[in-house]
C-alpha cells in the first residue's frame, strides 16, 4: 500500500533524518520518500503487518503535525 503523508513542519535535512528514523523503526514498511519542498511524505508498507495510524503517530510523537 502506498501512502503520502502531509508534514507541516518539515523544514530541513535534520527533520527528514527524524522522520526517515522514525518511519523505519515501523515493521512492514518497504520504502519512503522525503520531500521538504513539498513538505510530503511518500509511505509504501505491508498492510498487512501495519496500519498507516501507527505511522502517523511515530511522526507526531517527534512533535511533527501532520495535516
Amino acid at each position: 500500500m502506498k501512502s503520502v503523508l502531509k508534514v507541516f513542519n518539515i523544514n530541513n535535512q535534520r527533520d527528514v533524518s527524524n522522520i526517515q528514523r522514525a518511519i523505519t523503526s515501523n515493521e512492514g514498511i518497504i520504502a519512503c520518500e522525503i520531500s521538504i519542498e513539498k513538505k510530503e511524505i511518500q509511505v509504501i508498507y505491508n498492510e498487512s503487518w501495519l496500519d498507516i495510524d501507527k505511522v502517523k503517530e511515530s511522526i507526531e510523537n517527534l512533535g511533527y503535525m501532520i495535516l
